[in-house]
Parts: structure tokens; C-alpha cells; sequence
């Protein structure tokens, strides 16, 4: 398996990408391509002890900015790394794709190269939150700001293909983000795709209200991608204050920060569990490919987890899933 890293997309390219693909590499077997400037990569290649022809690398012109337009920018910069990794996997050269950067690009770059799965209506962006051991798949988060009910259905058939595939999980809990648990609960919209998703041929358990996410009693969660996007970024701004306060207030006082240090090994553990890292990136699901976005901040261990989930991913038969999904009744 091989799978196309984008090297310049991330606040810390191409150091941070460099070192989480020889992570890879070394802790999973799991070979990439880099892709980008050959003479940057192979200098960083050079920093980190590595000969340039330890890994493969592939040459790409021009790098898109985290704060370019994404879809002026991938059709301007046709030689963007992230288009020539994507192409990559159009190819069947590589078999995932990851990168760190732009994702409204990497959005844009996926459906120009790779084109939807046939029957997906719209792709969407999952996010795995650290509720469960294994985490609970929460759908759209930022792809789609307005949705029709039968994108909503697709995206509980996509994510239960992906829990089922990729996280492991058997036989998926799916349920719809609404204000109530109530069937009959939530506007026009959440009512027709709580009847339609009684009908599309997942594990579907109802309704969950925000505040109930965290109690693990499902495993993949729909909604459009302006709810879930603001519903995962005020749960990452809470966890970040309540870490905050925490540590002001363990440090504040001598006993204090004593204590600190023999529960140091269990805050750990929860931090980790809490870094979006641990999970490696956000799948974009429903083109014709494995394509992983990561955090723009995404450190080595980061990069590292993502193209060990692209790997996996790849190799699951999600794709082939997803399309006999699509043929049930919805």
C-alpha cells in the first residue's frame, strides 16, 4: 500500500510531515510518496538523517496557503501538491491520500480529480469525537452548510460503512443530532430524515440530543455540516477551558501541583485521548478514493496516525460498501 502525502500542506510542513511519514514507516511499515518541492523535501530529508532515496518523493511546483480560495486556487495551481498527490490516487498509483493543508482545496481538488462515488449526491466531512473508546463518527462537519434530507440518509449510510470498515465498530449505532429524543422532535428537515432513515439500511436508534453525545450510546451521529461544525468546535473549546482552568489551578498552590504529579500519568492519558491527533484526520467520504484531511497543526505523531487510518481505510473495502449501500431502500 502506498499513500500520497501531501508534504507542504500544514503549519509545520514539511518538518512535522517529513518525520510523521518515517514514523509510519518505521512503527507500521506503511510506505509513502511525498509530495511537493523535491528540493525542500530532500533538504529536510537531509536534516532528519534520512539519504534523499529512502522515500519516495514526488515533485510538485506550486503549494496552496492555508488562506487561499480553495476552488480558485486548485484549478489556478494545477501543479499544487495536493493536486498531484490527488492525482496520484486517481491513478491507482497510490492507494489514499492524506494532507494537513487547505481543506476547502483538498475538498475541491477531491471532486475535480476523483469525482463522487456514483449515487452520492454530496461528499461529507466526518470527525471521529473521543467519546468511546473507539470514538463516535459525527457527520457533516463543514462540507455542507445546507443539506436536502436525502443527503442526511447518505451520510448514515456512508458512516456506518466507515465505522464498520475502518474504526472497527460491528453493526454501527447510527442516530440523528436533533433538540429532542423524541421521534417527531426538530424542524421539517430532521422529521422526513428521521422517517427515511428508518428505512435505509443502517442500525438506526433515533434521535440524540447534543448534551448525550458524550454517554457513548451510539456510535455514528448525523447532521448538516454548519451544525456539526459549530457542535465540534464549542465541545473542543470547552475541553480546551476546562484544561486550562485545570492547570492554573493545579499549579496555583504548592499541595497543589504535588498532587499533580501523581495524577500526572492519568491527565496524560486524557489529553491523548482528547488530541485530535490520536484520531490522525477527518475523513472525507463519499469520492472515489480514501482521502484523510488532518489538523493544520498537525505534529509528526499526528501525520503518523493519519496515514496509518489512510492505510487501513485503503485496504478495508469502505468504497465497494459504500456503493452496495447506496442500492437500499433510502
Amino acid at each position: 500500500m502506498l499513500i500520497a502525502l501531501d508534504a507542504m500542506g500544514g503549519d509545520h510542513a514539511p518538518a512535522e510531515i517529513v518525520a510523521g511519514a518515517l514514523l509510519a514507516r518505521k512503527e507500521h511499515g506503511i510506505e509513502s510518496a511525498l509530495v511537493g518541492s523535491k528540493e525542500i523535501i530532500e533538504a529536510e530529508l537531509a536534516k532528519q538523517g534520512e539519504p534523499a532515496t529512502s522515500i519516495q518523493v514526488v515533485h510538485a511546483s506550486e503549494a496552496i496557503a492555508m488562506d487561499e480560495s480553495p476552488a480558485q486556487a486548485v484549478r489556478a495551481k494545477r501543479d499544487a501538491s495536493i493536486n498531484v498527490a490527488m492525482a496520484l490516487v486517481k491513478r491507482g498509483v497510490a492507494h489514499g491520500f492524506v494532507s494537513a493543508g487547505n481543506t476547502g482545496a483538498v475538498m475541491a481538488s477531491a471532486l475535480m480529480n476523483l469525482g463522487r462515488i456514483q449515487g452520492i449526491e454530496r461528499p461529507a466531512l466526518g470527525t471521529v469525537a473521543p467519546f468511546t473508546d473507539r470514538g463516535v463518527l459525527v457527520l457533516d462537519v463543514g462540507a455542507n452548510a445546507d443539506v436536502k434530507p436525502n443527503y442526511l440518509v447518505q451520510f448514515g449510510q456512508m458512516g456506518s460503512v466507515y465505522a464498520e470498515r475502518v474504526m472497527g465498530i460491528k453493526d454501527p449505532r447510527v442516530a440523528l443530532l436533533n433538540i429532542g429524543g423524541e421521534e417527531g422532535k426538530g424542524n421539517e428537515l430532521a422529521q422526513d430524515v428521521y422517517q427515511r432513515l428508518q428505512h435505509a439500511g443502517v442500525n438506526f436508534v433515533g434521535n440524540i440530543e447534543g448534551g448525550e453525545l458524550h454517554r457513548g450510546g451510539v456510535d455514528v451521529v448525523v447532521t448538516d455540516g454548519f451544525t456539526g461544525n459549530v457542535s465540534m468546535k464549542v465541545t473542543e473549546g470547552v475541553a480546551d477551558f476546562i484544561f486550562s482552568e485545570l492547570r492554573a489551578s493545579m499549579t496555583s498552590k504548592l499541595h497543589y501541583r504535588l498532587a499533580a504529579l501523581l495524577l500526572r500519568p492519568g491527565l496524560l492519558k486524557l489529553r491523548d485521548r482528547m488530541d485530535p491527533g490520536t484520531y490522525g484526520g477527518v475523513p472525507l467520504l463519499g469520492v472515489n478514493g480514501f482521502v484523510l484531511i488532518g489538523h493544520g497543526n498537525s505534529n509528526a505523531r499526528a501525520i503518523k496516525n493519519a496515514l496509518k487510518t489512510a492505510s487501513d481505510g485503503a485496504q478495508s473495502g469502505m468504497l465497494d460498501s459504500i456503493k452496495t449501500a447506496l442500492t437500499r431502500k433510502s
